[in-house]
C-alpha cells in the first residue's frame, strides 16, 4: 500500500510502498478513503509533540470502508462505510484521560496511507448525509468540540457563546454544535474575512482581535458571555475572563499564544466562573456528538482537499493558519 512516511523530525512527508497492515484480535482493517489534518500533526513533524517516535505514519482522522476483520469482531462491519475515534485508552474516570492515553497515528501507524489497522470498538458508521472528505473531518476537532461545550460547559439553550479562532476545525465546530443547541454564538478571528465567514454560518456577530481594546468593545456588544471555547490562551485571556458573565464557564482546549497573562483573581471569585481544561473526548463523549451531527444534519466545513501526494503541501497551508475550516487528504 501507499503510505505518507515522515522518516524524523523537521522532515519532509515521502510517500512510500509499506506492507497492509493485517487485523488482530478485536481488530479491523480500514480502506481509507479520505483523512483529515490537525494542527497535533504539524507539531508531530516539528517534533513539539510529548511523544517522538520516527519514523511515523501520522494522521488521526479518517473515513473509509472496513475490508478486514480480526477475531471476535462482528461480521456486520465488513464492507461497511465507516469513520474512526482516534483515541483509546481514556480509561475508567470520565473526568480525565488515563495516563496510557492515546491517539491514532503517534505512536500507532495511523491514517495517512491506504490502510489503516484499528479497534473495532473504534468504528462509527458513516453519516449517510456526509461524503467521505466531511466524515474524515469531524472525529478530533468534532469531539474536542462537543466535549468542552457539552460535557464541560453543560451548554443550554438561550445562552450567549463566544468562540475564539474562528477559521479553525475545533473552533468551527463549537460554532455549528452550538447553534445547532440553540444558543446565540460571537466569534473572534484575526481576519476579518474570517468572521464574516463565521457569520455565513450563522454566527451573530464577532471581532477582529488584533483591533486595540477589542475585549471592551466586544464587552459593549454583547453585555458579556456564559460560555466561552478558547484554543489560544496567552494575553487574550484575561480579556476572555473580563468577557465572561458572572457564573460564566470558559473551556480551553489549547495555547496557541502561549502563557496566560496576569489575571485578576477577584475576576474569578467574585463572578464565581468556572475554567475548564479540555482534551478530546471519551467513548460516550464521541457518541453523544455523532448523535449530534447526524440528527442535526451537520455538514463539517472542509476548506480545501489535497490528493495524498501533496500532503507536504497542505501541511504548509495549515501552518500558515490560512484555512477556514479542514484541510483533508484524498487517498482513493
Amino acid at each position: 500500500m501507499k503510505a505518507l512516511y515522515l522518516d524524523d523530525i523537521n522532515t519532509p512527508f515521502t510517500i512510500i510502498e509499506k506492507e497492509k497492515p493485517a487485523a488482530g484480535p478485536g481488530e479491523v482493517v480500514v480502506q481509507v478513503k479520505a483523512a483529515a489534518l490537525n494542527r497535533r500533526d504539524v507539531w508531530i513533524q516539528k517534533g513539539k509533540y510529548f511523544i517522538k517516535k520516527y519514523p511515523a505514519i501520522l494522521g488521526s482522522d479518517c473515513a473509509g470502508v472496513v475490508t478486514e476483520l480480526g477475531e471476535g469482531v462482528d461480521k456486520i462491519w465488513l464492507n461497511q462505510e465507516v469513520m474512526v475515534d482516534p483515541s483509546t485508552d481514556w480509561g475508567d474516570n470520565p473526568r480525565a484521560h488515563a495516563e496510557k492515553f492515546k491517539i491514532l497515528g503517534m505512536p500507532a501507524d495511523g491514517a495517512f496511507a491506504e490502510y489503516v489497522k484499528v479497534p473495532a470498538d473504534n468504528l462509527y458508521q458513516k453519516p449517510l448525509h456526509l461524503s467521505f472528505e466531511e466524515a474524515s473531518a469531524l472525529p478530533l476537532a468534532g469531539v474536542t468540540a462537543y466535549r468542552a461545550l457539552f460535557t464541560k460547559c453543560q451548554l443550554q439553550a438561550g445562552e450567549r457563546v463566544l468562540v475564539t479562532g474562528a477559521g479553525g476545525g475545533v473552533a468551527l465546530f463549537a460554532l455549528q454544535f452550538a447553534l445547532a443547541a440553540g444558543a446565540e454564538v460571537w466569534v473572534t478571528s484575526g481576519a476579518d474575512e474570517k468572521i464574516g465567514l463565521a457569520q455565513d454560518l450563522g454566527a451573530a456577530g464577532g471581532i477582529n482581535y488584533k483591533q486595540e481594546n477589542w475585549g471592551k468593545d466586544l464587552k459593549a456588544q454583547t453585555g458579556g458571555f456564559d460560555v466561552i471555547i478558547d484554543s489560544a490562551a496567552g494575553e487574550g485571556f484575561v480579556q476572555l475572563v473580563k468577557l465572561a458573565k458572572p457564573g460564566g464557564r470558559i473551556s480551553m482546549y489549547g495555547g496557541t499564544t502561549g502563557m496566560i497573562g496576569q489575571l485578576n483573581p477577584a475576576e474569578i471569585f467574585w463572578k464565581q466562573l468556572s475554567i475548564y481544561g479540555s482534551t478530546m473526548g471519551t467513548a460516550q463523549d464521541f457518541a453523544q456528538m455523532v448523535r449530534l451531527v447526524e440528527e442535526k444534519e451537520i455538514h463539517p466545513v472542509v476548506d480545501i482537499v489535497y490528493p495524498l501526494e501533496k500532503a507536504e503541501e497542505a501541511m504548509r497551508y495549515m501552518e500558515a493558519g490560512k484555512q477556514f475550516g479542514k484541510i483533508v487528504l484524498k487517498v482513493q
